[in-house]
């Protein structure tokens, strides 16, 4: 049962947001069954689930093996593999791993925004427009996004080596969180704002306006580090668009979308059903290389977390 835990959390988180939306939209104009809605709900579905299994298999299969064995050779993998809160009461687990992990998760978002070719791959999640910010489009981001993120929190993770439940606490806690900060609900009031993330904060990270150094709220669930660090902003009022420069002729579907940025490499072709093609073709070969041939699966059915915890680390089935 906990290996469906978080796909059970996601799907009720959903639901409850799709509920909420209904009866307290925040834009009462803005429609729930919008276009390219059906291209969210592939990004849900993928990306709540098979690209961490598609990220921890690829990993375990062609990455790790060469990096353990590189540390083995070099003498460092107690010092690498130290499982320092292995011995932690799961609620001091839980408080670090929310703590260390969204610091840095807020550290790569802010990299993500002021280095050119990682804005390139980040570019997918702020191709919401005007009328399309609600909870669905937290899961809209590109599959390169995430193995940028998953790369520089495998050390963290390795070194602290948290127990799977406060793993699963942390994926499903940020969950919550992400799909309230996209939502079309009026939270953000209070001392609560200092704390943490909300829609009326973080839709002025989605400002049409924003730049490399001008966009502020890259808080993924505490909001905490933009007040501390100056980046947070909260007016009364949403940006009068959403969006950025050129978001207009961005790819607007899943899988064109997926083969982003591919496409700046032949502009010249222009056509969607193409790039749509290239981008189910990458999907594919990605899938089918994630583990050796002939082997059964093993990965455990846990979405985020298999993507972001030690591979070597599975949960109870």
């Amino acid at each position: 049962m906990a290996a469906y835990l978080y796909p059970i959390s996601l799907a009720a988180l959903s639901g409850l947001m799709v509920v909420l939306e209904r009866f307290f939209p925040w834009r009462p104009e803005q429609k729930q069954l919008r276009p390219k809605l059906w291209s969210d709900v592939i990004y849900l579905v993928f990306n709540g689930h098979f690209l961490g299994l598609l990220l921890a298999g690829l990993a375990s299969t062609w990455i790790l093996p060469h990096v353990d064995r590189w540390l083995a050779v070099e003498g460092m993998t107690d010092s690498v593999y130290r499982n320092a809160a292995m011995d932690w009461p799961l609620w001091a687990q839980i408080i670090v791993a929310l703590l260390v992990l969204d610091f840095i998760q807020w550290c790569v978002h802010n990299l993500l925004h002021r280095v050119p070719f990682l804005w390139e791959l980040h570019k997918t999640h702020h191709s919401v427009k005007d009328d399309e910010m609600d909870w669905i489009v937290a899961f809209r981001f590109s599959w390169l996004e995430v193995v940028v993120y998953k790369s520089i929190l495998y050390l963290p993770m390795v070194f602290f080596g948290f127990r799977w439940e406060a793993l699963m606490f942390h994926a499903i806690f940020g969950t919550l969180i992400g799909h309230l900060n996209h939502a079309n609900l009026n939270l953000g009031h209070g001392p609560w704002r200092y704390i943490l993330n909300s829609p009326r904060m973080h839709i002025w990270h989605h400002d049409y306006a924003g730049t490399a150094k001008t966009t502020v709220n890259y808080g993924i669930i505490f909001s905490s580090w933009d007040w501390i660090f100056g980046t947070a902003k909260m007016p009364p009022d949403p940006p009068a668009q959403l969006g950025f420069a050129g978001v207009e002729t961005f790819p607007d579907s899943f899988f064109s979308q997926e083969a982003w940025p591919l496409e700046k490499l032949w502009p010249r072709m222009q056509s969607k059903l193409v790039w749509s093609l290239v981008g189910a073709l990458v999907l594919a070969a990605a899938w089918y290389l994630r583990e050796p041939r002939g082997d059964p699966p093993e990965t455990p059915m846990l979405g985020e977390v298999s993507a972001a915890s030690q591979p070597h680390h599975t949960c109870p089935s």
